[in-house]
């Protein structure tokens, strides 16, 4: 899983992310903070429509998915085309 969207006003999106980069992100924007109820660590979550651009947004989307792909095997990778 490398997204979880929360079907609450406000809308929100959960993101794997590299935990420096987390830190960096939630000291950037106010509308990302740890992930909720997820490991704060790993986890970002994203208010969207707040002050996270939807370029960033996406770009946040694919450096998720990003790490999740990346922990798989090889063989996983492969089936995932």
């Amino acid at each position: 899983m490398f997204a979880l969207v929360v079907d609450e006003k406000p809308l929100e999106i959960n993101l794997k992310c590299d935990p420096m980069y987390a830190l960096e992100l939630r000291s950037l924007f106010g509308s990302i903070t740890g992930g909720y109820h997820m490991n704060k660590k790993h986890w970002n979550t994203v208010e969207l429509n707040g002050d996270v651009k939807d370029d960033m947004v996406k770009e946040l989307i694919d450096h998720s998915y990003e790490l999740v792909v990346s922990g798989l095997t090889k063989k996983q990778q492969l089936a995932l085309g």
